[in-house]
């Protein structure tokens, strides 16, 4: 088996940012999160495959710090999503 990765995005205000990206990282089947503000990247962090729970939380804390303080700045944003998924 093989894995795919599915792109998903999402239209988010600056204070849900966190909060969203939080519960995607403890989803787990997340690649990588993606946070654009109109057609510039703001941040790009790749999430290890796998990890998930609090362990996550505690590995991507220096990136959960960016990301607040992006939401501080921004009022809308998008959050683009890819997540694994298993080939059958």
């Amino acid at each position: 088996m093989s894995d795919e990765f599915r792109r998903e995005e999402i239209k988010i205000d600056g204070t849900e940012l966190v909060k969203k990206v939080k519960e995607l990282i403890q989803a787990g089947n997340i690649r990588r999160i993606i946070i654009k503000q109109d057609d510039r990247t703001l941040l790009e962090v790749p999430l290890t495959l796998g990890a998930a729970g609090v362990a996550a939380l505690t590995l991507f804390a220096p990136a959960l710090v960016a990301i607040g303080a992006i939401a501080g700045i921004v009022t809308k944003c998008t959050l683009i999503i890819e997540r694994v998924e298993e080939k059958k």
